[in-house]
Parts: C-alpha cells; structure tokens; sequence
C-alpha cells in the first residue's frame, strides 16, 4: 500500500482543487448509473438484509434516526441497548425509531432495492450506517465488554454484499477494507482478564492475516483507479500500521501525510484527534497538543473523554506526570464504557507517586 499511498499524497499536494472536484463527481456519478437496468428487472442483489439497509437509509430519515433504525432493524439490538450507546432514555429512542418507521411508510417506500438513481441518493448513508454500525460493535459505546463481534461480523456481511452489488466504486471497497483492518487487531486488543490493550502494546501475532492481506490488497487496488475518498484514506492508515512488523518500525511520516490528506476531503475534529496522534509521534508530542488546543471550543469533541484520554496519552509522551493522570482520570470518569474506564483508570495509578510505569 506504500506505493499507493505515496503517490495519494503526492497528487495531493499539487492538485487539491481537482481532486475537489472529481471526488464531488465521483459521488454524484458513480459507474453504476450510467448502466440502467431494464425497467422490469430488480437491480443485482438480492439479500433481503442489504434490501433493509438501503430503506432504513431513506433519505426522508435524519442520519441519527437512519442509525438507530438500522441498529434496531439490521444490527438487531433492543431498543435499550441503542438509547444505552445514544445516553438516552429509552422512552426516548423508542419514540425515535417508531417517528422513523412512520416517515419511512408516509414516503412510500417499498422493500426493494432502490433504482441505480436512487441508490445513488442513499450511498453515502449506507456507508456512513455501516461504518457507525461497524463501529459500535468494535468499540462499544458502553457495558461490559469492549466489543459486541456480532455486529462486526454483520456490518462486514454488509459491506461485503454492498461490494457484490457495487463493484466499480472505490469508496465501498475501501469501507470494506478499513473493516477488515480493523477488525483483524481484535483478538490481540484484550488481555487475560478482558482488560484494554492498546495498538503498540498488542501481540501482533495474534492479529488476522488473512483479513489483513484481504484489506490491504482492497485498498491498493481502489487507490489505483478510483477517485480517492474518505474511507479509502482512512483504510490506506489501517493498512499501514498492519504492514509495520512491531509498533516502533511503524511509517508515522507517511500515516501524518494520510492524514492531511483525510483532513482535506472530510475535515472533522475526529480526524484531528487521531492526526495529533501521528504529529505527535513524528514531531513530538508538544506538536501534537497543540493540535488539540481548538477542539476544545468545538462543540462536537468539547467535553468529550477520546479527546480528555489523547490529550492524556500525550501530556504522558511529554513527561508531565501530573497533568497526564489528572486527565486520564477526568477521561475515565467522562466514558460510559466500562473496559475503557479501567484502562485510564489503570494508566493513572501507574502515573500516581514516583513508581514504575
């Protein structure tokens, strides 16, 4: 993926404005439509599961109801378990989800999948549906465990189908290869007794090969002829930390030029979060708190215990002890995920005195 990602960067760095513009045409005219089906014939693909993602996603739906309802409805969690992961009452997602089948039957929407024109209106939901759903499963919002392999194995059933169906759109392969990439750390991402282990501290040996060569091999190929979009780029990051044989001879130069470049298509302060991250690791990491300073007054990451916990971690790599276990402890306090909770708790009693850590 080097060679690939290298020369993502480089076009990059020279072309922004085009590259604007055929990412802005490649969403509103992937290949697949402009291949009508014939008007009698269902388009390819004839999983009722996928047929369900795509109605759930109808645009009639804000993003946050198409969510809950493909959590309810695809992803098969009880309404409790979706107001537990939105901190909500579930009186709340309730009436959310019932407001959204009703929308759903008062547009007229019918269970098939969607003509190429509309499929295209909804693509970007599915994806971005899947990647939530994908993403509650491998980090999971709150309880016990750390993740729910269910709803993994579901959202890769998903992409994997969304491939079948649409073969020539790169965005879809590169979904598919960022799940597969991560996905393959999850063996390795818990301890003995279920505790959190971080990425440079996992066992690569237990990570899946299989679906790494799988995801790498997926990615290389859509950067080589597809418009690149925002989940091939974060797939291409993926990629690169799987490729490193031990968490020191990891390419952060090349991960920090990925990142300016996912900055560019889909700037969000999530992006920003794990981008200070990398700066950190190649610039140091007072590079990287700096970073941080303007998420501060962003209303989306302000308060939020992923930014408490990365300024943590950094405020850790800089030496200053006090301020690092104050806010592993406020990031602690701030998460409603309970193995999440016992690592910060544990990064700051490793920090407490003058001990080991």
């Amino acid at each position: 993926v080097t060679v690939a990602t290298r020369r993502l960067t480089d076009e990059w760095r020279g072309e922004h404005a085009r590259r604007a513009r055929e990412v802005a045409v490649a969403v509103r005219q992937p290949a697949y439509a402009t291949v009508a089906p014939p008007a009698d014939e269902e388009p390819p693909g004839g999983d009722d599961t996928l047929k369900l993602l795509f109605l759930c996603c109808h645009p009639a739906l804000p993003v946050s109801a198409q969510v809950a309802l493909t959590l309810r409805a695809v992803g098969g969690l009880s309404t409790a378990e979706i107001a537990r992961a939105y901190l909500v009452p579930e009186a709340t997602m309730s009436q959310r989800i019932r407001r959204a089948k009703q929308r759903i039957e008062a547009a007229g929407a019918r269970f098939t999948l969607p003509s190429p024109a509309d499929r295209d209106e909804r693509l970007g939901a599915v994806l971005r549906v899947l990647y939530l759903v994908f993403n509650e499963g491998y980090a999971a919002s709150s309880g016990e465990a750390l993740h729910r392999a269910e709803l993994t194995a579901e959202a890769i059933r998903l992409a994997r189908e969304l491939r079948r169906l649409l073969p020539d759109d790169g965005e879809v392969a590169g979904l598919l290869a960022l799940m597969l990439l991560t996905d393959a750390h999850r063996a390795a991402r818990t301890g003995p007794d279920g505790e959190l282990v971080p990425l440079a501290e996992q066992d690569r040996g237990r990570w899946d090969r299989a679906a790494i060569e799988e995801g790498v091999a997926l990615v290389t190929e859509a950067l080589t002829w597809s418009s690149p979009g925002p989940y091939q780029v974060q797939a291409a990051i993926a990629a690169v930390h799987a490729e490193a044989p031990t968490a020191g001879t990891t390419d952060w130069p090349q991960i920090v030029s990925l990142y300016r470049v996912l900055a560019h298509l889909a700037p969000n302060p999530m992006v920003t979060l794990n981008q200070a991250v990398a700066v950190a690791m190649v610039d140091g990491p007072r590079a990287g708190l700096a970073l941080l300073e303007p998420l501060d007054a962003d209303g989306r990451t302000a308060g939020h215990h992923r930014l408490t916990a990365v300024r943590a971690h950094l405020l850790d790599l800089a030496g200053d002890r006090a301020d690092a276990r104050a806010a592993y402890l406020a990031a602690a306090r701030a998460t409603t995920s309970l193995p999440e909770r016992r690592y910060l708790q544990a990064r700051a009693a490793r920090l407490a005195g003058d001990g080991p850590r």
